[in-house]
């Protein structure tokens, strides 16, 4: 009787194990959403997906993550182009939440500016003036005593470099069908010639950051570097007989900053460690 209730005992913990096994697996699993767009499935939303998907995030397999780096902290930068649209989007906290992330990412223990509180400000004065004992003074404090590097990341240029457009405008040709061709046919042609509208325009921007490293003690630099990468905004449009096709698109500043921060940081990784 007793092993008969032993088995049981092996065969239920068993199943009940299974099922913390499964039921685990549905808690884990990577979340999937619906696409609840009425043109879902269309030729128009397969294009523009296509074209999200080159643009979305990308985690960035960082040569030396294995090894852990040295504690830091990221102040924020300054943003130095005159461009009023980069301006009126970004402020350099943007830049060093994408930063904290990445170096995170890249096994750098990062004490976030959250966590700092009112000492931020203390602490980006003492290093933007290169003041050696304010730094000191406040590197003291609590969790401040373990950090060995200050970074920062500058944006020094945001520029729109270069500009190309072509199209067609079919009502010319059309007019002259219709006055010369003759007849119905002539009338026909000139109509369907007069209706071809065709566009392109592209448009290149160029975005540049530097990034610094400072010795939390002493205030020097101790490297910099900087990365710059082309930013391609573009749209294209067709129009025949009433009947039109047109796209627009390309990698916005939010994406192109942090793939500026993901470059820095990279090389950050791959020498300093």
């Amino acid at each position: 009787m007793n092993q008969t209730m032993n088995a049981y005992k092996n065969v239920v913990a068993s199943t009940l194990l299974v099922l913390g096994c499964v039921g685990m697996g549905v808690v884990v699993a990577q979340p999937v959403f619906g696409n609840p767009s009425p043109t879902a499935g269309t030729s128009t939303s397969d294009k523009a997906n296509a074209a999200a998907d080159s643009a979305a995030y990308r985690e960035v397999e960082y040569t030396n993550k294995a090894r852990r780096g040295p504690a830091l902290i990221v102040i924020p930068g300054e943003i130095k182009s005159n461009n009023a649209s980069f301006t009126q989007r970004f402020l350099p906290n943007n830049i060093a939440d994408f930063a904290e992330l990445e170096l995170s990412q890249a096994n750098f223990p990062v004490l976030e500016r959250t966590n700092i509180g009112p000492l931020l400000n203390e602490i980006s004065l003492a290093y933007n003036l290169g003041d050696p004992n304010a730094a000191r003074k406040t590197m003291q404090m609590g969790k401040l005593k373990s950090t060995k590097w200050i970074l920062k990341f500058d944006i020094l240029k945001a520029e729109q470099i270069a500009e190309n457009k072509k199209g067609f405008d079919g009502r010319t040709v059309g007019n002259l069908l219709s006055m010369f061709g003759g007849g119905v046919a002539g009338s026909a042609a000139g109509t369907v010639a007069g209706s071809v509208q065709t566009g392109d325009n592209t448009g290149v921007w160029l975005i540049g950051m530097r990034y610094k490293i400072m010795d939390a003690n002493t205030t020097e630099q101790v490297a910099q570097g900087y990365k710059d990468l082309k930013m391609e905004v573009g749209a294209t449009s067709t129009s025949v007989l009433g009947v039109s096709d047109g796209a627009k698109g390309g990698v916005g500043l939010d994406t192109m900053v942090q793939r500026l921060v993901q470059t820095l940081v990279w090389d950050i990784d791959a020498k300093y460690k």
